[in-house]
């Protein structure tokens, strides 16, 4: 049965197969199958290099120092250290965290968490087009205010946030602020310095790496609380044996986002007007999200008049998504789309295509064909 074209790049790319090739060298007798935290014998010493060459290539990526990269298993535990690190660690200081209520659930679920234990979490609503008002974070900072928790790229809109002028305001303000860039990675130009980030998270899946993988970057100076005792790995932040097969991939992926993003953002950039180009047309579309601050390979839309799900049950060839992979389990309209203020019919009415590095164009059109009849023939039944 051949698979359906894959439009669902937001929630899981496929492995890019240069990073298949250096994973598979670091898992069997031949290859370089040590433990990094074996410091008696030259296999230990070899895959302590190969994790401390992919700690080098991430932070190459986010212009980083690689002493501060921190190995988690991807950016949901990554959002846990940095939110509960810093709240932990930080008490002493004040228990109020700014957030915003389009963010993902890693970071949402976290906050809530804190909240039954003493916390206090103001979640900021986000403008129309899905962004987040710099002007309301800095109506909201107080004195007790120890954090801020804003992602760089929203998974659902695609809407790309003010992220240096925040960071440039929490750090004038001394307040610490987290970014959740598991989107961003490839999409858009990231540097922590010069968008003052002290803690961002990594997803290693989300550019064409391995799942099960991805990392924190913790500034030099930032003080947080671990969450993972056993062993004091990873400075003494994220304890536990390094999966030296799944950070050499995450570290090939990096590289390879590194090398390839100008061309790789110039083809998505194309891929986006083409799609939009031809689906344009269609009677009752809206495009939900800023077009103007948005990555290339997200476009989230809704169909007035035509229910998402039966929409989606139209497009068998078709891999897409009706929401974030990590809100899929609920019948519930996206939160996210509610935020920014469509009513429970568009919402229920959304679907976001996503696409990447495997993308053709021929698969673009057909997509867009595709989407273009059901729809057409579902407003049909319904008049």
């Amino acid at each position: 049965m051949q698979n359906p074209i894959y439009m669902d790049y937001a929630a899981a790319p496929p492995a890019d197969p240069r990073v298949v090739e250096k994973m598979s060298a670091c898992l069997t007798l031949e290859g370089n199958f040590g433990n990094p935290a074996s410091r008696s014998h030259r296999l230990g010493w070899l895959a302590e290099e190969a994790v401390e060459n992919a700690r080098q290539q991430v932070a190459t990526l986010i212009q980083a120092d690689a002493r501060e990269i921190v190995w988690t298993s991807g950016a949901t535990e990554a959002d846990n250290l940095a939110i509960k690190g810093v709240a932990e660690a930080h008490a002493d200081k004040g228990k109020h965290i700014i957030t915003s209520r389009i963010e993902h659930k890693a970071v949402l679920d976290t906050c809530a968490y804190l909240e039954t234990h003493g916390y206090e979490v103001t979640y900021l609503d986000p403008q129309p087009d899905g962004r987040i008002s710099l002007e309301d974070i800095a109506n909201n900072l107080r004195t007790d205010t120890i954090l801020v928790s804003i992602m760089y790229v929203n998974n659902e809109l695609g809407c790309v946030n003010p992220i240096s002028e925040i960071g440039a305001l929490c750090r004038a303000k001394g307040v610490l602020f987290h970014v959740d860039a598991a989107q961003a990675m490839g999409k858009t130009v990231v540097d922590v310095e010069r968008d003052q980030i002290d803690l961002m998270s990594i997803s290693a899946h989300k550019m064409y790496g391995p799942k099960g993988i991805g990392a924190l970057y913790v500034k030099r100076g930032v003080t947080i609380a671990a969450q993972i005792h056993g062993g004091g790995h990873e400075r003494g932040m994220r304890s536990g044996t390094l999966p030296t097969h799944q950070i050499v991939g995450m570290g090939e992926a990096a590289a390879i986002v590194t090398q390839e993003f100008e061309s790789e953002e110039a083809k998505l950039q194309a891929f986006n007007a083409r799609f939009w180009r031809a689906i344009e047309p269609i009677a009752g579309l809206q495009r939900n999200g800023s077009e103007q601050h948005g990555v290339a390979n997200i476009i989230n839309l809704s169909v007035e008049g035509v229910d998402g799900e039966s929409l989606l049950l139209s497009l068998p060839q078709l891999a897409v998504s009706s929401g974030s992979a990590c809100n899929s389990a609920t019948m519930a309209p996206s939160y996210v789309l509610k935020a920014i203020g469509l009513n429970d019919e568009l919402a229920h009415a959304s679907i976001r295509f996503s696409f990447g590095r495997f993308t053709t164009e021929e698969e673009i059109d057909q997509a867009a064909q595709q989407l273009a009849t059901a729809v057409k023939r579902l407003k049909g039944m319904a008049a």
